[in-house]
């Protein structure tokens, strides 16, 4: 069975209703605490980068058993300018507090 909407209509119990702002409240702390602990590994993460294209471009990675491939330097992905590393959650809280 497909549903045309996205959302089913349904009331909540003030009761329920302050069960969800709780549980909600606690998840985006937890994300502000997930998010912050990625930002303070950002230049880990460069190296794990860096060792990950030396890796496939020396070494090469399975294809297929153990047939391996190599990368050139040149097939590698170039990071755009500006472009950070975030931490993705559909329903949660950025930075500047938004939703």
């Amino acid at each position: 069975m497909t549903f045309k909407t996205e959302q089913i209509k349904n009331e909540r119990s003030p009761e329920e209703q302050a069960w969800l702002e709780e549980e909600i409240a606690e998840q985006e702390a937890r994300f502000l605490i997930i998010e912050q602990s990625m930002e303070d590994i950002k230049p880990q993460r460069a190296r794990w980068y860096e060792e990950f294209f030396d890796r496939i471009t020396t070494i090469g990675f399975n294809v297929d058993g153990d047939d391996r491939v190599k990368v050139e330097r040149d097939q590698l992905p170039v990071k755009p300018e500006g472009l950070e590393d975030r931490v993705v959650w559909k329903y949660g809280v950025d930075k500047e507090g938004e939703q």
